[in-house]
């Protein structure tokens, strides 16, 4: 497995951050295989896969680009810049626009684990990669970023009240079940490939959500600043189009029934808003009523108030499930994970 030896002062100096370009190149890497992992994954492809696929079709060099940047294991670093933080799209991009050729040449070899193509063989490389990602941000992930910002911005708040309650090593642990966890004795495992140990003591490390199910990889800048980009949370991830058990709808009716699904993780009264497209005024009644019966409790999370299910709540959830079935349409729940 590949772990990283972090201390103390890494984890203090830990954050949670959004990050435009993480999420484009996310949406590129979705692109790319064709295979949503939901339903709003796949309207999403069926919108977009045949614009992309055309744009390359007439570009064979950034084609075979792509298809040797997206190695088996090895993401080439140049196409994946480790995130700051408070960065906007244009800023982001412009770091890969601005690799020297031979580096990118370099990244390229590794990420095929062989000799670079004939066809790669070439100094506008950045140049390409930096345009291809313009162009998937402009056309399939900006007409979309707002509800997206949101739903990143509410993974990054339910974590940070998860190491709140639980610590950095229960966080750690969800971020990508079966593929991150810690270790114990300062390690943290990032993914399953077999790699040699990196000693990041005393480096800012940063973790980054992206909505794409099947995405995540890990990337660093030199040895000042790490990043671990993760898929969110699947029930912030989907469409919002969730079918609610009958029997549930029934008692609580539709709406308020899915807030309460929703609650399975503490979650803040505008992301409610941004997940289930209500108006906010609607699931602050939502949740004024469930609070009352018992079903959800408040709690706070620096300045964020987060809402979340009782015992209580959890045992109508599953019994409404067992009543009429899991509700459908939720999603599933520098190198590749």
């Amino acid at each position: 497995m590949g772990w990283w030896q972090v201390n103390a002062d890494t984890l203090a100096r830990c954050r949670f951050v959004v990050s435009p370009l993480a999420e484009t190149f996310a949406c590129l890497k979705l692109l790319h295989a064709g295979q949503g992992a939901h339903p709003g994954e796949r309207a999403w492809l069926d919108a977009h896969l045949p614009a992309y696929r055309g744009r390359l079709a007439a570009d064979p060099v950034t084609a075979r680009l792509v298809g040797a940047g997206l190695g088996r294991e090895w993401i080439a670093d140049f196409l994946t810049p480790t995130p700051r933080g408070e960065e906007g799209f244009a800023a982001e991009v412009a770091r890969v626009r601005a690799v020297d050729p031979a580096a990118a040449r370099a990244h390229l070899r590794l990420s095929l684990a062989g000799p670079l193509p004939s066809e790669l063989d070439r100094d506008d490389l950045p140049e390409r990669a930096a345009g291809l990602l313009e162009w998937v941000w402009h056309e399939t992930v900006r007409p979309y970023w707002e509800r997206r910002r949101r739903v990143l911005e509410a993974d990054v708040v339910a974590r940070t009240a998860q190491v709140s309650r639980g610590g950095w090593a229960s966080a750690l642990d969800g971020l990508r079940p079966g593929g991150t966890r810690w270790l114990g004795e300062n390690r943290f495992q990032v993914n399953l490939h077999e790699y040699p140990p990196r000693e990041i003591s005393g480096a800012e490390l940063l973790f980054v959500p992206v909505t794409a199910q099947r995405s995540g990889w890990v990337s660093w800048e030199e040895r000042e600043r790490y990043a671990v980009v993760y898929p969110c949370a699947g029930v912030l991830a989907g469409d919002g189009r969730r079918a609610v058990p009958a029997g549930l709808g029934a008692l609580l009716g539709a709406a308020r029934a899915g807030v309460l699904l929703l609650l399975g993780s503490p979650l803040s009264t505008s992301q409610l808003t941004a997940v289930t497209g209500q108006g906010l005024g609607s699931v602050g009644r939502h949740l004024k009523v469930l609070r009352e019966a018992g079903l959800v409790e408040r709690r706070r999370a620096g300045r964020s108030v987060l809402y979340v299910r009782t015992a209580a709540g959890d045992v109508l959830v599953e019994a409404g499930r067992g009543g009429g079935g899991d509700p459908a349409g939720l999603a599933s729940g520098h190198d590749d994970y």
